[in-house]
């Protein structure tokens, strides 16, 4: 608000009380009119006009989030943690609910869309066809989904971790760090999602070493790490001394055999400082930036927020080696980093293979 001098608003004031005094006005509209007054006088003397009265806050957005998966985990770890970066700028009033069942899941998107909820984020992989139906039934409010399919007009807009970039960055090094040529990779799932960054890391592997072979398992959950665990221990029986960790419980499995893992979505090497080289990291703000902002202005529509999570904006990036900084061979970090300067610079494009990856070991 406006400062003014302690002699312009007495002036103002007292013209405004001999204005009020004349016009006489009745209790009904007193304030308006004593407002519009205190403006009008204002003009007359030259006085920069200033509001009289503090305007009320705009209203934070309401935001919901419903996860299938502990927060924890690492894919929903990361959309999580940029709602609550909004949050706490004070930008969004926000909710959310984690290990909900694909039972529950249309009931719980409905409670939250009755309930005043402007944006309702999530990922609806095994419930795809149920939080479709709840947009339809809801096409005033805004949904922002984790999904392998399309954007559906007019509300229904979808995301992804398009993370292959530094997928392949983390390949490299995978292939110059192994001394069997052997490497294991364990997913949740043999979706697009999960399988265009194994793809990407796989090609990034064979750049560097095209001897390299793989061994590769899904476990069919998103998160059961002991599951996780056990199908690591059976790829290290076979030679694999670097475990490409897509679910929880790989890096444990390495660490307890003294092998190498590679990170993915999160950055774990805290945990496993002697065990985790590198990670691709997903960013999640720039898509949920995005999206309120549209909500905001009242343009959000059905579109496909994934290229928002490509290294180009910020939506993705290679970890820093931290403990792994004078491990990793100097040559070798300095192909990777030849490699993510020309994918910056567009000079380089990683493939999007969404085919499910296969073991190669013969």
């Amino acid at each position: 608000m406006t400062d003014r001098s302690n002699a312009s608003r007495t002036t103002v004031e007292a013209k405004t009380k001999r204005c009020a005094s004349a016009a006489r006005p009745t209790r009904r509209g007193f304030g308006a009119r004593l407002l519009g007054l205190a403006l009008s006088a204002a003009a007359t003397l030259g006085l920069a006009p200033a509001p009289a009265v503090a305007q009320a806050a705009q209203p934070k957005l309401k935001v919901a989030a419903i996860y299938t998966v502990p927060y924890e985990q690492q894919w929903v770890s990361r959309i999580h943690k940029a709602l609550k970066a909004a949050e706490a700028r004070g930008e969004i009033e926000y909710k959310s609910s984690e290990s909900v069942a694909n039972a529950d899941y249309e009931r719980v998107m409905r409670e939250y869309a009755t309930g005043g909820s402007q944006l309702i984020v999530g990922e609806v992989f095994g419930v795809e066809a149920a939080a479709r139906k709840v947009a339809r039934d809801f096409p005033k409010v805004a949904f922002l989904a984790g999904s392998s399919g399309k954007p559906q007009a007019p509300n229904f807009s979808v995301f992804d971790n398009y993370i292959q970039e530094p997928s392949y960055l983390t390949g490299m090094i995978a292939g110059g760090m192994t001394k069997t040529n052997k490497i294991g990779m364990v997913g949740g799932f043999p979706i697009p999602e999960v399988n265009r960054l194994m793809n990407a890391f796989m090609a990034g592997a064979r750049e560097i070493n095209p001897k390299v072979e793989f061994t590769v398992s899904f476990i069919n959950s998103w998160f059961d790490p002991p599951k996780a665990k056990e199908a690591t221990f059976a790829m290290i029986d076979k030679g694999a001394d670097v475990l490409y960790a897509e679910r929880f419980g790989v890096s444990d499995a390495a660490k307890d055999k003294g092998k190498l893992a590679i990170g993915n979505v999160i950055n774990t090497q805290e945990q496993y400082p002697d065990t985790v080289v590198a990670s691709a990291l997903w960013h999640m703000e720039p898509t949920i930036d995005r999206a309120v902002q549209r909500v905001k202005e009242g343009k959000f529509s059905a579109e496909d927020y994934g290229p928002y999570s490509m290294m180009k904006w910020g939506g993705s990036s290679l970890a820093p080696l931290g403990t792994f900084e004078k491990k990793v061979p100097p040559e070798l970090m300095a192909k990777v980093r030849a490699r993510e300067a020309d994918i910056r610079a567009g000079k380089f494009t990683v493939k999007i293979d969404d085919s499910a990856p296969r073991s190669t070991v013969k």
